[in-house]
């Protein structure tokens, strides 16, 4: 595959350098391999000759045998356009061209059988087709009957570049290679029975069956993720390997005393086998990455407070980085009650700390005498300089880019361990693919004395039900949430909007305080609304989902949330989290219009019926594909997907990850002749890629 990174496509036979140019502009397509790894999305079967009568709105692609009986140019200018009547014998339909009339009429003649390929339609009664493909039986039957369509832009369809002739080129250019040189080890292909790669490739661009085409999918698929997993592997062990970490052997009076003293409750058995997981890690002298996966609820800063009072009866110094100033003052409210007496000494740094405060934190921080220090992306500026930072924890850490966390590497010499903490429930395939170089834990229980929150689906013609159960909470003293998913209306979304929702909540709510909250206020704004409600000076607040991370008021028993079928399942589950971390029952309310699709309805109705995060995650992603998931993964994944599917290729990923485990378990190197291929086609893969591994 390596003679094909080098091969500029502007040689080939029908592309040129102007086309070459603007497949490049248009797909980043500009090599032989970047040609071969532009796959079908779908394809089109060519076997079947329908009938004009046959035709309806509702059929995909379909080919019809007939004769033109007329052409007609209509209208002028831009507006032109070509109209055919094309008949089959059955019927007769109007065939429609809105650019390259001329051509186009030029190269056809009234009573010439073609054969026609396109979308069927109809306009005001009349069935139509639009710029089909056309072909004379001849040329049409020598076609093979399954086709791919490729992914095309606007500006390559007005150049007149089609799926037929990518098909064409592709098929040149792999006739042009007598042989593909394969990559991977002939052991993996054996011993998970692939196609070979030359097969894999001529098959998925011009299939022979079905059997052979999910095979080539298959090899192309596991192609893709091997690369994947064996560079996650290797990041892996080379941080093992190199990155020396502060050895926290010793088990002090700190780390003794509270566990006697302060602990607000049992641990449960999932934090005790967390922690522990965490202490072997960081008694081996080598630097800790580690993902800790848990609920909301389920004590996870608790666990990140033990160990970080590991490294504080270690002689080092500990950090917690939160996502927004709020969330960074409840960790430092909670950490600093949980400790109570202990002389620890614990600061809060964010962007509102005064210029008096900030200079004695920096002083405590340098001569030692601060032991943690909690805020937000402050921290990581230049000035705040550690004396022995050892141990670092980042709470939700899909809301810090990686450049901004790598910035705490450059407070010590030594690599401080590294805890990182979320509390959406991560699918364990695509935790295999995205934190694949990380090693992670699970807190899957919770607390004892919390209560699951009971979740009803209700629609928007039971909404003075729910009101009068509102009020209910409200006479109780308990804190409502009032979630919506605009700002301002949108007459094309049909949506409650927040302004309209924030008028209605304080007309039939008028004997309690509304606190307001959005994206788009200023964070001194935010703060203020949102410390309202904290304090309970506001009973109900009426937010974005702004408040989907961070906000923790054990006192708040009502979580509606308005049009839920516009959220996907892992954010419901999130905004769900903000209840039910007191003592009382609480309740996540989905307020939905009756109207809608089945799938939408079956993904509230899975709301209702389980709180298993990680089982709605499962569900979220197999539903609406990996999505947010992706895009706020900050290791990345280290190479394009052509083909591979994170949400539905669960079983493949763990195929893939399987052999690559095998693979480096006999050569961590990738230095022995077999696996040399492999090892420069991976290397060639992922050159320019930073290594990120270390700051995940």
């Amino acid at each position: 595959m390596n003679s094909l990174r080098t091969y500029d496509i502007k040689y080939l036979k029908g592309i040129g350098p102007r086309r070459a140019e603007l497949l490049k502009k248009e797909l980043g397509i500009s090599t032989g391999y970047d040609l071969v790894r532009h796959f079908p999305t779908h394809y089109l079967d060519r076997s079947k000759i329908y009938t004009i009568r046959e035709l309806n709105d509702e059929m995909p692609y379909v080919q019809l045998r007939g004769r033109f009986v007329s052409f007609n140019t209509i209208g002028e200018g831009t507006k032109m356009r070509l109209v055919g009547l094309f008949s089959d014998g059955t019927a007769t339909m109007e065939v429609v061209w809105f650019r390259r009339i001329r051509p186009i009429r030029e190269s056809l003649t009234v009573g010439t059988e073609y054969v026609l390929f396109g979308k069927p339609s109809s306009y005001m009664g009349i069935k139509q087709m639009s710029h089909p493909e056309i072909d004379l039986p001849s040329s049409a039957m020598a076609q093979q009957p399954v086709r791919g369509v490729y992914p095309l832009t606007e500006r390559l369809r007005n150049a007149n570049i089609t799926s037929r002739q990518f098909s064409a080129w592709i098929a040149t250019l792999l006739a042009s290679r007598k042989t593909i040189v394969d990559p991977l080890p002939q052991s993996v292909i054996a011993e998970n029975k692939l196609m070979p790669l030359g097969e894999a490739l001529a098959e998925i661009h011009n299939p022979t069956d079905s059997e052979r085409l999910s095979r080539a999918k298959l090899r192309l698929k596991f192609d893709e993720l091997i690369y994947i997993q064996v560079d996650m592997l290797r990041r892996s062990m080379r941080r093992k390997n190199i990155s020396i970490g502060h050895k926290l052997t010793r088990v002090g009076e700190v780390f003794n005393r509270f566990y006697k003293e302060c602990l607000p409750f049992d641990l449960t058995g999932a934090q005790k086998r967390v922690i522990k997981e965490i202490r072997a890690d960081v008694n081996t002298g080598r630097q800790m990455n580690r993902l800790v996966q848990g609920d909301v609820g389920s004590g996870k800063t608790l666990v990140a407070l033990m160990c970080m009072l590991l490294a504080v009866d270690n002689g080092l110094q500990a950090c917690l980085m939160a996502p927004t100033e709020i969330l960074a003052t409840q960790h430092f409210e909670t950490i600093s009650s949980m400790l109570g007496s202990l002389g620890v000494r614990v600061a809060l740094l964010t962007g509102s700390t005064g210029k008096r405060e900030r200079q004695s934190i920096h002083e405590g921080l340098r001569d030692g005498t601060l032991s943690i220090l909690i805020g937000t992306h402050a921290v990581i500026e230049d000035t705040v300089q550690f004396k022995q930072l050892g141990f670092v924890v980042i709470d939700e850490q899909h809301r810090f880019g990686v450049a901004q966390r790598a910035k705490l590497w450059a407070k010590n010499e030594i690599s401080p361990h590294v805890l990182v903490m979320t509390a959406t429930p991560i699918p364990r395939t695509l935790a295999m693919t995205v934190y694949g170089d990380l090693d992670v834990s699970v807190i899957d229980e919770l607390p004892p004395g919390r209560k699951p929150v009971e979740t009803l689906l209700r629609y928007d013609e039971q909404r003075a039900q729910v009101y009068r159960a509102v009020y209910g909470q409200l006479r109780l003293g308990r804190q409502v949430y009032i979630v919506y998913p605009l700002i301002e209306e949108n007459e094309k979304l049909d949506l409650r909007s927040l302004e309209e929702g924030y008028q209605i909540i304080c007309d039939t709510f008028k004997d309690y305080k509304v606190a307001f909250v959005h994206g788009r206020m200023k964070p001194s704004e935010k703060d203020y609304q949102m410390n309202l409600f904290a304090s309970h000076q506001a009973d109900i607040l009426v937010a974005t989902t702004v408040i989907e991370v961070g906000v923790n008021v054990p006192n708040a028993s009502v979580m509606i949330i308005e049009n839920a079928e516009r959220f996907g399942l892992s954010q419901l589950h999130q905004l769900r989290g903000r209840v039910g971390r007191g003592a009382d029952q609480s309740y996540c309310i989905l307020m939905s219009k009756h109207q809608i699709a089945k799938t939408t309805r079956q993904r509230l109705e899975l709301m209702t019926q389980t709180s298993d995060g990680f089982l709605i995650a499962e569900a979220d992603m197999q539903m609406r594909g990996p999505g947010d998931i992706e895009g706020t993964m900050q290791s990345g994944i280290p190479f394009e997907l052509h083909i591979a599917n994170l949400a539905t290729d669960g079983q493949i990923i763990q195929m893939a990850r399987r052999a690559a485990e095998h693979l480096i378990d006999k050569d961590p190197t990738l230095s022995l002749p077999e696996n040399s291929l492999f090892a420069r086609e991976l290397a060639a893969a992922s050159s320019g890629i930073r290594d990120w591994s270390r700051i995940s």
